[in-house]
């Protein structure tokens, strides 16, 4: 047969096969063969004695950076090209402006504390630690999102009809019908590892048990599919299954049937009480008078023992920052466009990497019907452009809700991106109304975010390949002179802003070691 012992290497790479990326990182951190991630917890800094640092951007990274370094004892400016914090993390309450390149729309959600948009990031995974560390040690309050309901819908034209199926079923039928063949096909004679008797009755009963499939090793349903009727006072009667060929039909099962088991998207998840910028406002609680907004970077000069930044300023002219060291989080495209003196592969290093078209729509609903049919919280999925149709988790049982009506990726943001405001609003409500039939008379208002069309950002998070991450990442991770980039986009959890401040604890150590080595 020949040897079929495991070395930790040969072990990595079946689990790799069997369970993605994900699994082989935490089998390779409990072998010891991969950094634990980092604890939260305060960075230990030399006092930096009042050297100057220029901060670009005043998103979560440049305020991360901002809040640790000035504890430290340097003198921090942030500039913000925007007229309010936070980059990406954007909360939209009503009377709110969402100003895009080309539209203006003003939130007509009505001003209440439960009624909001977070329009970029809107989920803390249990094991983004650091960015949890600051909402502990800022007294951020945080509540549960819920990710995934397998209440929600699943709708994809090719099957069904277009009508939509609960995800419980869907999946439930899914795993079903997959045991029943596996506990058809797998003949335990012809397994590298020959089973004993024993071993194959009870691989019979792991197929069985996964599967819900009956004695016979048939899969004729299961109440994890949820109940046709009954199942209260009354005996419950197993729905009938869906038939094999038309849960192929939907590419459901091609990624999002898994959301939930991606290591970013596993429950539990939480949000911060009030919208996801109540970390911003935490954080310029505490750095805030070192941010100068609406400074726009036109000109960045790295010159030997500091870094020369040439920006704008409210009251109009042009300023210099002579600084020290210089953490960048600007849009690493953006940052390509301007005036400045970085060595020739780092510029085409900044330039070369795609950044995505991430589109969210908001609807302010009159009533949270989606109550009525047994969803509180997670996300319905259908394979027109809208992508997700996400419902609160929160002020459950109240009278109105927002409604995430929109969150599209790459293509199908790109799509909707292009339409006007009230061409997106309309499409949208279109396309939900093959989830929810009645979703149009329950909307009052609705509000849409173009990440490509923002100002200063024009587009999230970046689109890293493995060819482009082998080409770039490491000249990027790297400073240039004493000019560090920073952000998410620096980071392997692009869009996430647990990699912004990953990143900025990166380039602060950076700095640090610096000045220890003098």
């Amino acid at each position: 047969m020949g040897d079929t012992t495991l070395d930790r290497r040969r072990f990595l790479e079946a689990l790799g096969a069997a369970g993605g990326s994900a699994a082989v990182y935490a089998a390779a951190t409990a072998l010891g063969l991969a950094p634990k991630p980092a604890a939260a917890g305060p960075l230990e800094l030399k006092p930096g004695g009042g050297r100057r640092v220029a901060i670009l951007g005043a998103g979560v990274a440049g305020l991360t950076a901002a809040y640790e370094l000035g504890r430290a004892g340097y003198d921090c400016t942030v500039l913000e090209a925007a007229a309010r914090p936070g980059g990406r993390n954007l909360t939209v309450r009503g009377g709110d402006v969402v100003d895009e390149i080309g539209a203006r729309q003003v939130c007509a959600f009505d001003d209440r504390p439960d009624l909001y948009l977070n329009a970029g990031p809107a989920r803390i995974p249990a094991d983004h630690v650091q960015l949890l560390g600051y909402c502990r040690a800022f007294g951020v309050p945080l509540e549960i999102f819920v990710n995934e309901n397998r209440n929600a819908w699943v709708q994809d034209d090719a099957a069904f009809n277009g009508r939509p199926v609960r995800a419980r079923q869907y999946r439930a039928d899914v795993r079903g019908f997959l045991a029943e063949l596996l506990a058809k096909s797998v003949d335990p004679a012809a397994l590298d590892v020959p089973l004993s008797a024993d071993d194959a009755e009870r691989l019979f009963e792991l197929f069985t048990a996964y599967g819900d499939l009956a004695g016979d090793g048939r899969y004729r349903g299961s109440a994890r599919a949820g109940y046709a009727r009954g199942g209260v006072v009354s005996a419950g009667v197993v729905r009938s299954p869906a038939a094999l060929l038309e849960l192929l039909r939907t590419d459901h099962w091609r990624e999002y049937m898994h959301w939930g088991e991606v290591a970013e998207q596993a429950a539990p998840m939480m949000q911060p009480v009030g919208g996801m910028d109540r970390i911003i406002d935490a954080f310029m609680a505490r750095v805030g008078e070192r941010v100068a907004l609406r400074s726009p970077v036109r000109e960045i000069r790295l010159r030997g023992g500091g870094v020369d930044v040439v920006h704008g300023a409210p009251g109009g002219g042009a300023r210099t920052l002579s600084a020290d060291y210089c953490l960048n989080s600007i849009p690493m495209h953006l940052a390509a466009r301007l005036d400045h003196n970085f060595p020739a592969r780092y510029a085409r290093a900044l330039a070369a990497p795609p950044h995505g078209e991430l589109f969210k729509i908001g609807f302010q609903m009159r009533r949270r019907f989606w109550e009525d049919e047994r969803i509180y919280g997670g996300i319905s999925w259908t394979n027109q452009d809208i992508t997700q149709i996400w419902y609160p988790p929160h002020g459950i049982h109240g009278d109105k809700g927002i409604v995430v009506g929109a969150y599209a990726f790459e293509d199908t943001g790109a799509r909707l991106t292009r339409l006007s405001t009230a061409e997106r609003l309309e499409t949208a409500i279109r396309q939900a109304e093959k989830v929810h039939p009645d979703y149009r008379g329950f909307v009052e208002n609705g509000v849409s975010v173009a990440w490509a069309r923002m100002p200063h950002l024009e587009g999230c998070p970046v689109l890293w390949t493995d060819a482009l991450r082998a080409a770039h990442f490491e000249t990027l991770q790297r400073p240039a002179g004493r000019h560090y980039l920073v952000g998410d986009q620096v980071s392997h959890l692009p869009g996430w802003q647990e990699g912004a401040v990953a990143s900025a604890h990166h380039a602060i150590r950076g700095v640090d070691a610096r000045e220890r080595a003098g």
